[in-house]
């Protein structure tokens, strides 16, 4: 039996957009590649570079880049791979005046997404944004209804809800293979390495620093910040949970199926080295929901040993078993494993699933113009994302929090919701 692609893993119902509209007003034939622009060209951006390269579907119209050395270095690897040059832009907001651009994928640091994306959805371009979707709660709730408003795509970089093994897994986690879910627990043990030291300096002449901190109030330039190591200061970051751990916190979200919590709590440190960094290396939060429901996510950033055959994964308990993700590196066994209230293995159906990985599946949605096409929409990545930034306000604060889910505030704590939010830099306000 083959999977629809009406995803029954969806947390809303988004709005439909209309089919096969392009942003300039054109419909896409049989043989209309897509014309993406990339935005964001390091790291993360080079892979979006590749995907859309390699597509048959699309035709990369543009790149986009502060820096440029990287700007260039992405313009020739395109120009190389397909017949035309993109054409080449330093500042998002003229490259969102370009015709030939129907789409665009950002892999900008995170303090860049949301503004960005919602730019780019009033443009009337198609957007497939990196994790996190946000850099702030409120942000998220800002871009789905930017979305839903003008009638645009908007794809969340978590590429786990386009794999077929994980959505046989949520869907019989789901359907109560373990039973009731009681509690779901996220790791993210990835090694991080002490950043050092960097005093405040002049830019480099090839980066515009300026529009680098974009939204952020404006300070002064440090090596430390570009290209990596933005992840580890508040301004610019949002901590490892933010980082590989929203792809968890996406999981246990998606698997519970709650929405967002109504109670939070968080505690760690930086612990076992001294640098500049700020955010948490090691971290335990901890979530509740309505119905009682518990998630419980951690990270550690130095040396640990596995769980369950995991550091970096999933693990989902019921009333009538357990579910363990295992890593990658064991695939020799089954990645998956389902087990009674014994321990012992569950035999579960894999059912085919009509997926073309995340590129493939928002190359897909754009051209269809179709929401149901779109496997992470806006709101899934709202919600996991809200969970890291919920996370971080409560252990920054160093107490437990009450939220409402309805109103996406908190409980008369006027301190807390201060930190939903963010004071942006002018010229880069979020629109009214």
């Amino acid at each position: 039996m083959k999977i629809p692609r009406r995803r029954f893993l969806s947390a809303t119902a988004a709005a439909v957009l209309v089919a096969g509209t392009r942003a300039k007003g054109t419909v896409f034939g049989a043989n209309a590649r897509i014309g993406m622009a990339c935005i964001g060209l390091n790291g993360r951006g080079r892979d979006h570079l590749h995907a859309f390269l390699s597509s048959r579907e699309s035709q990369v119209v543009a790149v986009c880049d502060v820096d440029r050395r990287v700007l260039s270095g992405a313009a020739r690897a395109a120009a190389l791979r397909q017949a035309g040059a993109p054409a080449k832009y330093t500042d998002i907001r003229e490259l969102l005046e370009d015709d030939a651009v129907d789409a665009v994928s950002i892999a900008t640091p995170n303090h860049w997404h949301t503004l960005a994306a919602i730019w780019a959805v009033r443009a009337g371009k198609h957007v497939y944004v990196e994790k996190p979707l946000s850099h702030e709660v409120a942000e998220g709730r800002r871009l789905v209804e930017e979305a839903k408003k003008h009638n645009r795509i908007v794809m969340h970089g978590t590429q786990r809800r386009s794999g077929a093994d994980w959505i046989n897994a949520v869907r019989q986690i789901r359907e109560g293979v373990i039973g009731d879910i009681y509690m779901a627990r996220a790791l993210c043990y990835k090694q991080r390495d002490p950043i050092g030291f960097a005093a405040p300096k002049p830019p480099p002449d090839y980066l515009d620093w300026s529009l680098w901190q974009g939204p952020a109030q404006e300070q002064e330039y440090c090596d430390n910040y570009v290209h990596y190591n933005w992840h580890w200061f508040w301004r610019y970051g949002n901590g490892d949970i933010g980082n590989q751990g929203v792809h968890q916190m996406d999981v246990a979200t998606w698997g519970l199926n709650k929405g967002l919590p109504v109670k939070i709590a968080s505690t760690g440190g930086r612990y076992t080295y001294g640098d500049q960094g700020e955010t948490p290396n090691t971290q335990v939060a901890t979530f509740t929901y309505r119905d009682g429901a518990m998630l419980v996510f951690e990270v550690r950033g130095r040396y640990t040993n596995s769980e369950e055959d995991t550091r970096v994964g999933n693990l989902f308990y019921g009333s009538e078993g357990y579910f363990v993700e295992r890593d990658k590196a064991r695939r020799n066994r089954n990645r998956f494993r389902f087990c009674n209230k014994k321990g012992r293995p569950i035999r579960v159906k894999q059912e085919d699933v009509d997926t073309r990985g995340c590129y493939g599946n928002f190359l897909r949605a754009v051209a269809s113009g179709d929401e149901q096409d779109n496997f992470a929409p806006a709101l899934a990545g709202h919600i996991a994302s809200a969970h890291c930034h919920l996370a971080n306000i409560a252990y920054r604060l160093g107490r437990t929090l009450d939220f409402n889910p309805d109103t996406e505030r908190f409980t008369a704590d006027d301190e807390a919701n201060a930190m939903l939010t963010r004071n942006y830099r002018g010229g880069f306000e979020l629109p009214a």
